[in-house]
Order: C-alpha cells, then structure tokens, then sequence
C-alpha cells in the first residue's frame, strides 16, 4: 500500500511523505582521458526499475542548482544523474570564466555531445533505471547541451530545454533526432535572439522532429533560478514561468513514459 501510495502522488505531482527516502551519491565518471563527476538522485521507496533523466547544468558547471532539480525529479519518481561536463572540480565562479568555459563547448559540438553522452551512459547503467526509459533536461549552457544530445541521434525519449541556446552549426543534424522534443522559452531572452527561435523552429520543421516550443511572455534569461537577479544584465527569475515550466516538464514526461 505504502509503494502504491507513493506512485500515486508523484504521477500528480504532490510532495511525497516525509517516509520517502531520498537517496543521493557523488559518481565519478570519464569521458575519454577526463574525469567527470556527476551526482545521482532518486527515491528507494519506489520498487522495480525507473525511468531516468538527465539533468545538464548551467554555464557555472555542475552546482547546487543542478543538484536540487535532480533531486526534485527523484521525489517525482525518476532517476536522476545531474552530469558534468566540465570536468571533476572545474567550477567556474566568475561571470567571465563561466563564458570563456561555456564557449569552449559551444564552438567545439562533438566534445560536448560526447560529455553528454558520457552522462546519459553513466544513467543508463545504473541498476535502478529502465535503460529503454530515457530522457533529458537542461538549463541554459544545459538546454543547448541536450538539444546537441537529441541531435546526435542519441536513443532517447525526449529532451527538454530550460532558457537554453537553440542555434546549431549544422542544421542538418535534425534529421538526426529520434527524440520528442520540449522548449521552454522566455519571450523576453535577450541572448536568445528571435533570429534563432524562427531558425529553430525552421530546423525542427524541415526535419519533422515532434517538438513544442513554448514561450513565456516578459520571462527573461535564466527565468527559473532564482538566483539569477539581473547579473549579467538579461538573466533574471520569473517565479510564474518557473513553476508553469516545470508544470510542463512534468506533462511532458507523463505522456513520454506512459506504460
């Protein structure tokens, strides 16, 4: 009764009872001659094998923020594995080292798809999740992390992009993608330039990728930390469409892994 009950209020999305265990573990990992070091969330009162997400982090690297979405999709009942792309203790602390560190990814696509497959690899092979139950999310450095997994043709169900980059140097890659694909969008995001949202969707057209792309009028950059003030000026938390983004999320992957 205890697990069925369980089941129940993480489908609706009800906080779970203080009994729930959640359970945490620092998870070291390599890509290649790097080491990575990720962080695995999930709830151990829920029996058999769980559907998986992976969370990629932000332009500051693998940090709480990552850690507490990967916990708050445990108390859903995923798996979660925050990844690190960066690599073990690179954490950058300035604005201007979280750009140069960003950018080196962004320039060079296939190291980041291979630290992100890394990742999915790493989730996968935990014994608790279902390896044909799969997805993806990220937040800004993260959202544009995912949208290359997705493009690599990686075997997924779906990814979902928070505030994330949507430009791609080979537009082509789409024909690539095998996953549903969800975008959460500030209308406001001035780093996401309206040019690169009509690419995209352009993009994922010609392609025929089954996507959404939702967009969140007045929400800037970064809308759904709540750390983000308005340093660098265009990034800045909307509580409104933070919880209506997660709210999505949230359907999102219902429909995705319905039995």
């Amino acid at each position: 009764m205890r697990f069925f009950l369980v089941s129940i209020l993480a489908c609706i999305g009800l906080a779970l009872p203080a009994w729930a265990s959640l359970k945490t573990q620092t998870l070291e990992y390599k890509q290649g001659d790097a080491v990575l070091e990720g962080y695995l969330a999930y709830d151990d009162s829920f029996r058999g094998k769980r559907p998986g997400i992976l969370v990629v982090h932000e332009w500051k690297g693998l940090n709480d923020y990552a850690k507490r979405r990967a916990n708050m999709l445990a108390q859903l009942g995923y798996i979660a594995f925050a990844a690190d792309i960066y690599g073990k203790g690179i954490r950058p602390q300035t604005i201007a080292d979280a750009g140069a560190m960003a950018g080196k990814y962004k320039a060079d696509r296939a190291l980041l798809r291979a630290r992100v497959i890394a990742g999915l690899q790493t989730l996968k092979a935990q014994s608790r999740v279902d390896p044909a139950q799969l997805a993806a999310i990220g937040y800004c450095f993260g959202g544009t992390a995912v949208l290359e997994l997705a493009r690599s043709g990686a075997g997924i169900k779906g990814i979902v992009s928070f505030h994330g980059g949507l430009s791609s140097p080979k537009p082509a890659d789409a024909l690539n993608i095998k996953a549903k694909v969800l975008i959460l969008h500030g209308d406001a995001d001035p780093f996401v330039k309206a040019e690169e949202v009509v690419s995209f969707e352009k993009e994922m057209t010609e392609a025929r990728v089954n996507y959404q792309l939702i967009k969140y009028p007045g929400a800037m950059h970064g809308f759904s930390n709540p750390e983000n003030k308005g340093v660098p000026p265009g990034a800045l938390y909307n509580e409104a469409a933070d919880q209506a983004s997660w709210s999505e999320m949230k359907k999102f992957f219902k429909r995705l892994f319905r039995p």
